[in-house]
């Protein structure tokens, strides 16, 4: 199709949150989340490291890794649920942090999808015109949206970003295809209200905060087999095994749900990019930073057929394929 990842790149807070800080204001251990989650620290936002910060750190790394110059951006697309602004978006933010005036951008919620849901929407830009390139950013500050007396989603959140730069290659492969779905009628087993109206007429009167809320048990029946179905959908369609793919790069959500895909792909724990011990769950910032780990770790090549796929809030889901 000709639409190519140029470069990538990845940016994480300074501060390290260790499971025996968790341990120190909520009734947990270092072991109890371990076994349950397989995270073990996560990064957390400290001053000057709002989500438009992190995003542009991510998004100059990802540009210089492209070889482009910023003037040479023309869309940014940042997928975040936790911008500190409404409006303007963190895209706005971004753009004008980066100094790229000859770029529009807007973000857009689809939660843990919303890096897969950008890169899809880069590719039907470019498409469009070749000349086209294109930022997607997935950019979270977690922990300003986390109530932090609740265990159940308290020691799961940690913040990031990464980033990578679209465009168009005469002849190659790139973007092969994605198999991204959602459904709104599961939204309260994961969801996070917005701060509470200020019209009295429409103001939920148990409003529960601005935080995370999530299902857990309800949420994994679900994630694994939305990502499975996701997966062998794409693959069917674009008529390549599995056999065929050199790496996954999943939505870093908790260990359980990343070694049950695996199990049920039959992949080698080798072919698959895990990360999550060291940040846990980053939401739209997950798979662009495990992407940009594995890209610079050389476990991607050129000519690797790398397949993406998450799970999160809405319900959304899918998978990518891409051809390095």
């Amino acid at each position: 199709m000709g639409t190519v990842i140029l470069g990538t790149g990845s940016c994480l807070p300074d501060k390290i949150v260790t499971n025996d800080d968790i341990a120190k204001i909520v009734d947990t251990s270092d072991e109890w989340i371990r076994t349950r989650t397989g995270i073990r620290t996560r990064r957390v936002c400290g001053q000057d490291e709002q989500t438009y910060n992190l995003a542009t750190r991510a998004a100059r790394r990802a540009i210089a890794a492209a070889g482009i110059g910023v003037e040479e951006i023309g869309l940014i697309v940042v997928a975040t649920i936790s911008s500190h602004t409404l409006m303007p978006s963190s895209a706005c933010l971004v753009q004008k942090e980066l100094g790229a005036t000859k770029a529009f951008a807007y973000d857009i919620n689809a939660a843990c999808s919303g890096f897969l849901f950008g890169i899809d929407l880069a590719h039907k830009y470019v498409q469009a015109d070749h000349g086209m390139k294109v930022l997607v950013v997935g950019a979270e500050n977690l922990s300003s949206r986390l109530n932090w007396s609740d265990r159940n989603t308290c020691i799961l959140f940690g913040d990031g970003a990464g980033a990578a730069v679209v465009g168009y290659r005469d002849g190659a492969s790139g973007y092969l295809g994605a198999n991204l779905r959602s459904d709104g009628s599961l939204w309260e087993l994961l969801y996070m209200y917005a701060p509470k109206s200020s019209n009295p007429d429409i103001t939920h009167e148990d409003h529960p905060g601005t935080y995370i809320i999530m299902e857990g048990k309800e949420v994994f029946k679900h994630a694994v087999k939305a990502m499975e179905d996701a997966i062998h959908g794409v693959l069917a369609r674009e008529g390549i095994g599995l056999d065929a793919v050199k790496l996954l790069v999943p939505h870093q959500a908790n260990i359980r749900i990343l070694n049950k895909l695996a199990e049920r792909l039959q992949m080698p724990a080798d072919d698959v990019v895990i990360n999550v011990s060291e940040y846990g769950n980053t939401s739209a910032a997950s798979i662009p930073i495990a992407l940009d780990e594995a890209v610079r770790a050389g476990r991607i090549q050129e000519g690797d057929v790398i397949l993406l796929c998450s799970f999160g809030g809405g319900f959304t889901w899918g998978a990518t394929l891409i051809k390095w």
